[in-house]
């Protein structure tokens, strides 16, 4: 683990992150450009993990701290629980990307990611759909 991976994880564990609820912000715009990037090499139809892999991949030849799989305590009752809870991409320390491979995106879908932007304390995730003909009709932007 380099030192930018050292630092990110302290942001992330900490909680103690930037907003990017800016309607235009350019931290989504380049993951979008990422993604699509992928898409286009890629295409539909392979497993999730295999785009966050290549999404991985891209945002850090893009010069951005990227973590994968962090885990996502429940706190209740003031007790930090690990019920199990991963996000895909913590991008920056302020962005949520989660990953899917399905036929469409459901409420379920944004429902996940709202309740991820919840505990995380943070305010801007992004649903991106790898299984969507288009990518773009496959992205949904959610900030709290």
């Amino acid at each position: 683990m380099n030192h930018r991976d050292t630092e990110a994880q302290r942001k992330t564990e900490s909680f103690g992150l930037r907003d990017a609820a800016t309607p235009r912000d350019p931290l989504t715009k380049r993951v979008i450009g990422a993604a699509i990037e992928v898409h286009r090499h890629l295409g539909p139809g392979l497993l999730e993990s295999a785009y966050e892999e290549c999404l991985h991949w891209e945002l850090e030849q893009a010069r951005l701290t990227v973590l994968r799989q962090v885990p996502l305590p429940v706190l209740y009752k003031e007790v930090k629980l690990d019920a199990g809870y991963r996000l895909d991409l913590v991008v920056e320390g302020q962005l949520i990307v989660e990953l899917k491979t399905v036929e469409k995106l459901l409420p379920i879908h944004e429902a996940q990611l709202l309740t991820y932007l919840k505990l995380s304390g943070l305010r801007t995730g992004l649903l991106l759909n790898f299984n969507s003909t288009v990518l773009k009709d496959g992205i949904k932007r959610i900030v709290l």
